[in-house]
């Protein structure tokens, strides 16, 4: 098991907020992002944040958006295709629309809209 799956959601999230900031992007971008991938919105995500959430509970919980199988490229120098546990790709699924918001890639690539 790896050590991300038993950290909370809520100490990671501040470091995202900042990542997307330094780069001129806005928290509720961040959340829009967030949203498409699990589900959540304002409401569930504060929840989350709020009690805690393991990654582990926080991914348990979230219906992932059908075209997050869309999601490619590398991060932290992994393939996010190729991941075979499916817990650490949906982690890394975030980690590289992340990225791909803080890169200033525009929201409808991010979302995979179209």
């Amino acid at each position: 098991m790896h050590r991300i799956f038993t950290t909370s959601f809520a100490s990671v999230y501040p470091h995202y907020v900042t990542k997307v900031e330094k780069k001129g992007r806005t928290s509720a971008e961040l959340d829009r992002v967030i949203e498409w991938l699990t589900g959540f919105g304002d409401a569930e995500l504060s929840r989350h944040l709020d009690e805690h959430t393991t990654f582990e509970d926080f991914f348990a919980d979230a219906t992932l958006n059908p075209r997050a199988s869309l999601i490619t490229g590398a991060i932290c120098g992994m393939r996010v295709e190729t991941i075979e546990d499916s817990l650490m790709q949906k982690i890394r699924y975030l980690d590289k629309l992340v990225d791909e918001l803080a890169k200033g890639r525009p929201m409808e690539k991010i979302l995979r809209a179209g």
